[in-house]
């Protein structure tokens, strides 16, 4: 039987950034991690499987500084150095910002980077299998999962088996292992789609992201390395379907329409993806012998960009309470480590969800009035100086109490 201190179901970024986080070049006190996957993580790195980025907000590019990796993605990464945000029609001859966000209000700097995955998945693994505390098994599905007593077991499907005090679950919204953990979920579905793909533009955006609410939902431009955009488009589940059943010509023409002529004229410049969209939180984020993080703990829309930022979050506090614990002499696993994880990121991750739920039932319509009352709100939003700061807070990650490697520091 394979034995370490930290198993990782997944390999995607949740549980590549976890292993760094707990054994990495800047660790402080590495701990042995065995991370399990069926897929083979070389291939995440390619935009066939993954064509988003991420928008990396501030605390969590300290947090990706404090963990070795921020250097090698800096390469590839596109600040952002105005938001703007707009409210209009489909087919509107303009689109006045209604609110605007500047890298004067957060401190002359940017408050977030736009990285293609890609490229974070490079970064993370290569960190990962630098160091002499990760291994990693791929091609075999874990088929069964035990928690407690005093340890958490698995068994794959070729029948080899391995014990760890902890399993971090990274292993996406369906997690075998909450489910296996009979960890129950509430949310639901949006009837709204994710359409994701990237664009060359004539002219340079100058790193400005754009936000633009149409009755469908957003439908967001962010800026990327070299004259390209990634963008996030969503629209209802039946027109995305048939948006991404067009070729390649009637794609373009349909994606023209939203995004405007300001940037000269533009082409396709990646793959097309589609993703349903939903809100979906653990009941609870631990269980005997269990932490969930990413997308097995929660799933949330991404009209604020900050999916992959939620799961970082998980991430360095799960890291902190489990260093805490180590330097102590304790059991990483014990169920007082993971209640302290649980207590830390419950309320936070309720509030985001609670927030871009929120946000996206009240863009995501054409009302005449609520349209006024939201205009209204982001003027406000632009005009009141301690408002705006709040937001600007909020977009870089810095608001809430923040572990010590989204403040940069190492655990």
């Amino acid at each position: 039987m394979d034995k370490a201190d930290i198993l990782i179901a997944g390999a995607a970024l949740n549980g590549l950034a976890a292993a760094v986080a707990l054994a990495g070049p800047k660790a402080r006190t590495p701990l042995d991690i065995l991370i399990l996957d069926q897929a083979d993580p070389t291939k995440f790195s390619r935009d066939t499987f993954d064509g988003r980025a991420s928008a990396i907000t501030a605390s969590s590019r300290r947090m990706l500084e404090a963990l070795g990796v921020w250097e090698a993605i800096a390469l590839h990464a596109e600040p952002m150095r105005d938001i703007i945000v707009t409210d209009a029609k489909l087919g509107a001859e303009t689109r006045p910002a209604l609110l605007h966000f500047g890298e004067e209000d957060h401190g002359g700097a940017a408050s977030a980077f736009m990285v293609e995955n890609r490229h974070l998945y490079g970064a993370l693994l290569d960190a990962a299998l630098a160091s002499p505390h990760v291994r990693l098994k791929t091609g075999t599905r874990i088929a069964s999962y035990t928690f407690g007593p005093g340890l958490a077991r698995v068994t794959t499907e070729t029948g080899e088996d391995a014990k760890a005090s902890l399993l971090v679950a990274a292993d996406g919204r369906a997690s075998p292992a909450r489910k296996a953990a009979g960890i129950a979920t509430y949310g639901w579905a949006y009837d709204q789609t994710g359409i994701v793909t990237t664009v060359a533009h004539e002219r340079p955006h100058h790193g400005r992201a754009e936000e633009h609410f149409l009755p469908s939902g957003p439908f967001a431009i962010l800026p990327l390395p070299q004259n390209r955009s990634s963008l996030v488009w969503t629209e209802r589940s039946g027109e995305a379907q048939r948006i991404m059943a067009l070729d390649d010509a009637g794609f373009l023409a349909e994606l023209s329409r939203r995004f405007g002529g300001h940037l000269g004229e533009i082409s396709i410049a990646g793959p097309r993806h589609a993703y349903p969209l939903s809100m979906q939180i653990a009941q609870s984020f631990t269980a005997e012998r269990l932490a969930l993080i990413g997308d097995a703990a929660h799933v949330i829309h991404p009209i604020a960009g900050l999916g992959f930022n939620l799961g970082l979050r998980d991430v360095a506090a799960l890291a902190e309470s489990v260093a805490e614990a180590v330097k102590l002499g304790l059991d990483p696993g014990s169920d007082a480590v993971l209640e302290t994880y649980a207590r830390w990121r419950r309320f936070d991750t309720a509030m985001t969800a609670v927030a871009t739920d929120g946000l996206t039932r009240l863009f995501s319509n054409d009302n005449t009035a609520l349209r006024a009352i939201r205009g209204m709100g982001l003027r406000a939003a632009g005009s009141l100086g301690a408002l705006k700061g709040f937001f600007m807070r909020e977009a870089a990650g810095e608001t809430g109490r923040l572990p010590k490697l989204l403040q940069g520091e190492a655990v």
